[in-house]
C-alpha cells in the first residue's frame, strides 16, 4: 500500500515521503496513528500544497533541536555514587539517570535518547552522544563522583553553622 507520511517514522521515512508498506502494517499502525494517508491522486495533489507546509515545520524542529542540543552541550552532569573499595561502584550509571539528572537541569530528555553504548561503571568524566533530533546529535559531560556518605554530611552541616553562633560584639 501507498502512503504519504504526516510524520517521522523512525526505520522508514520523513514527514512527507511516499513509502511503499504492507497493508496490514498501514491499517493496523500507521493509519489509527495519524502517521500517514494513502497516497490517492486526490492527497497527492494535498501533498504539493502541504509541503512546504512541511517544510517549514522541519526547519522550524530543526532549529529548535539546535537550540535544545545547545543547551544539551553546555550542561554537565554529576551523578554522586555509592562506592565500595578501591572506588568500585554499586551498580552503574544508566541513561535513565542522566536523563533524570537532565531534567533536575530542566532540560527534558528521554532516556532512549541518550546513546550509551554499555553503563558508565567507573567514577570520573565520560563524555556522552544525546540524540536530540534525526539529524542533530550533542555531545554532553557526565561527572560520576562519589556520594558524600549522610554521616559525612551531617558532620559538614554542623561545620558550616558552627561560625554562625558566634556571640554578637556589644558595644
Amino acid at each position: 500500500m501507498k502512503l504519504v507520511l504526516k510524520s517521522d517514522v523512525e526505520h522508514l521515512g520523513r514527514m512527507g515521503d511516499t513509502v511503499d508498506v504492507a497493508d496490514g502494517y498501514a491499517r493496523n499502525f500507521l493509519l489509527p496513528r495519524g502517521k500517514g494517508v494513502a497516497a490517492t491522486p486526490k492527497n497527492l495533489k494535498a501533498l504539493e500544497h502541504q509541503k512546504r507546509l512541511i517544510a517549514l515545520q522541519i526547519k522550524a524542529e530543526r532549529q529548535a533541536a539546535e537550540g535544545l542540543a545547545g543547551r544539551v552541550s553546555a550542561a554537565v552532569v554529576s551523578i554522586p555514587v555509592q562506592v565500595g573499595e578501591q572506588d568500585k561502584l554499586f551498580g552503574s550509571v544508566t541513561a535513565r539517570d542522566i536523563a533524570d539528572a537532565l531534567a533536575e537541569q530542566g532540560i527534558a530528555i528521554d532516556r532512549r535518547h541518550i546513546l550509551l553504548d554499555k553503563p558508565i561503571k567507573d567514577l570520573g568524566s565520560v563524555m556522552v552522544q544525546v540524540k536530540v533530533h534525526h539529524d542533530v546529535v550533542a555531545q554532553m559531560k557526565v561527572d560520576v563522583v562519589r556520594a558524600v556518605p549522610k554521616e559525612e554530611q551531617t558532620e559538614a552541616q554542623k561545620e558550616e553553622r558552627a561560625p554562625d553562633t558566634e556571640p554578637a560584639a556589644s558595644l
